[in-house]
């Protein structure tokens, strides 16, 4: 029976237009055109992560990396932590890009809404969106300094 519906894919997900406009807004990637910036932001998953919450823990695997789109986060060996990541900073990268395990933890300092990718979305705007390649390349240097 044909109930003349018609199906055009998933439907729109309200995230990624929200997601788009905060990475423009903070300017995370410089140079990205809007394209590039909707593609980045159909890739990731807006995520609300609560202050003490745990977003990756050290000598884990590298499965996924965040855009921190409001709030902060500490990075830490054991409990004493050594750096921070503010708002349009990119946290997990460099597990990802030097295939190996995670060198610190990273936790909520505040509460925080962030842009998750899995570590093949990250591979893929890698390879797709030059834009997301140069800032993943300039903040694993920065990390790794």
């Amino acid at each position: 029976m044909n109930l003349g519906l018609q199906s055009y894919g998933p439907p729109p997900r309200p995230d990624v237009s929200e997601a788009a406009a905060r990475l423009t807004e903070l300017d995370v990637f410089p140079g990205a055109t809007k394209s590039d910036i909707k593609k980045i932001a159909l890739a990731g998953h807006l995520v609300t992560i609560r202050e003490g919450w745990s977003l990756m823990a050290e000598r884990t695997p590298a499965d996924k990396a965040y855009v921190v789109l409001r709030g902060l986060a500490s990075v830490r060996h054991g409990q004493e932590e050594f750096a921070q990541i503010h708002e349009g900073e990119l946290v997990g990268e460099l597990a990802i890009v030097n295939h190996q395990l995670r060198t610190a933890t990273v936790i909520a300092a505040t509460d925080l809404e962030v842009l998750h990718f899995t570590r093949e979305a990250v591979e893929e705007l890698c390879a797709t969106v030059p834009a997301f390649r140069a800032v993943v390349e300039r903040t694993a240097l920065a990390h790794t300094a």
